[in-house]
């Protein structure tokens, strides 16, 4: 049974701590997405790994249907931050059938997130697209 996420304050003091690190570029392949928020309407940053998956750039949200992910899907395009340069993307939420093996590659990747799938890194991409429906994965498509 997958974990399900909770943003703790420790959580949330290693973020602040990132930030930092991806604004100075020290820390690929992490950025720093910024999004603006769907109510507020203010610029929101959080860390991100963009993987790269059959020539295509992803973002991954793991931990499930977290804010920036909501906000993602509202705005339809995010910045991604690396040292001093800025991309802006639009984003596009992909189906099951594209979103399984992006989340496989992920899985194996990105050890720390691993519990929070029920599907295991030597399983068949099926097994991760019957998740995508809990992982939302948006495809980056530059501006």
């Amino acid at each position: 049974m997958a974990k399900t996420y909770r943003t703790t304050l420790v959580r949330r003091i290693g973020n602040a701590l990132f930030a930092p690190a991806l604004k100075a570029g020290l820390v690929p392949p992490y950025a720093l997405l910024t999004v603006v928020g769907r109510t507020s309407g203010q610029p929101r940053s959080t860390p991100v790994r963009v993987l790269t998956h059959e020539g295509w750039k992803y973002v991954v949200a793991p931990y499930g249907e977290v804010d920036w992910a909501r906000n993602a899907r509202a705005a339809g395009e995010v910045t991604l931050r690396r040292g001093r340069g800025t991309t802006a993307y639009a984003v596009v939420e992909v189906e099951a059938a594209e979103a399984g093996p992006v989340l496989k590659a992920y899985a194996r990747v990105e050890p720390i997130t691993r519990p929070y799938f029920d599907a295991r890194p030597s399983d068949p991409p099926a097994a991760f697209a019957a998740e995508a429906g809990r992982h939302p994965v948006f495809r980056l498509e530059r501006i």
